[in-house]
């Protein structure tokens, strides 16, 4: 009988992490996956066949490496990474300070690093392993009044891109799913700049209000634990998987139509043209 693929994934209580974990723990798998969750207010649990949690800060070095040696104590081996802990942040570029926009790369690029960079020696040593890195339809188009938010998800991609084939040769495939909006906890988590600007007000509420509407109206995450199911099962996984009906045709129009028609769209969409 073949042995359990370990997996963690991060930001598991809640979202895409929650139902790919609960998923890919589902006795109906026949033992395939041990699946470990990981966030912040997980304490340490376990729960028979279900999902087994433990307490991760992806901000911190000795969060992410105590985690990692929990799992491997429990475990003896982490065959699948997946980084899904992350948060949006609201605000235009002008009225988000420095140190907000820093804190979104902390957890958002850095915390990604971070898992990474804890895992990776791991897989090497037992010649192989997957890492799937959850990015954003805003990694492939800026949003307006989320530009942090986006450029953390661009700087995902770059490092996804990079690292797959600095480790491809050891047997590690790197891959990213890039969903477009679905109905998570998200919406309701979303941290706004704390020094709004009147000359910004009306628009960016207007605009957050649309990707709220849009977050709200959309597919269930299940789709995410779906789709992750079936690159764990590709003996080749490929490097970027879209998730969603506007993640595959918003980058299509980009592609297609001319970039000053694109722009107009895309302030249309979201409500900025007065």
């Amino acid at each position: 009988m073949r042995e359990a693929a370990v997996v963690l994934i991060t930001g598991a209580s809640s979202g895409f992490g929650e139902a790919a974990a609960r998923s890919l723990a589902d006795p109906g798998l026949r033992g395939r996956y041990r699946v470990f969750g990981a966030s912040r207010r997980a304490a340490p649990d376990d729960p028979g066949d279900g999902p087994v949690m433990v307490p991760l800060d992806v901000r911190s070095d000795a969060s992410a490496a105590a985690c990692v040696d929990e799992v491997m104590r429990r475990a003896g081996r982490i065959d699948v990474l997946v980084n899904n802990a992350g948060y949006s942040l609201a605000g235009a570029v002008e009225e988000t300070s420095l140190d907000e926009a820093k804190a979104q790369f902390e957890t958002n690029f850095f915390g990604t690093a971070r898992m990474m960079r804890a895992v990776l020696p791991i897989m090497r040593a037992q010649g192989g392993g997957r890492i799937v890195n959850v990015s954003s339809l805003a990694g492939l188009v800026g949003v307006p009044f989320h530009a942090y938010y986006a450029a953390s998800k661009f700087a995902v991609e770059g490092l996804s891109e990079g690292l797959r084939q600095e480790v491809r040769r050891f047997g590690i495939h790197v891959s990213l799913i890039e969903p477009g909006d679905f109905k998570t906890a998200g919406t309701a988590a979303r941290e706004r700049a704390a020094a709004g600007l009147d000359v910004y007000a009306a628009t960016r509420d207007r605009a957050v209000a649309v990707m709220e509407r849009a977050e709200q109206s959309g597919p269930d995450p299940i789709g995410f634990a779906r789709l992750l199911l079936r690159i764990l099962a590709a003996p080749r996984p490929r490097l970027r998987y879209r998730l969603g009906s506007d993640a595959v045709w918003v980058p299509r129009a980009r592609r297609l139509v001319p970039e000053a028609l694109f722009e107009h769209l895309l302030r249309a969409n979201f409500d900025m043209d007065e």
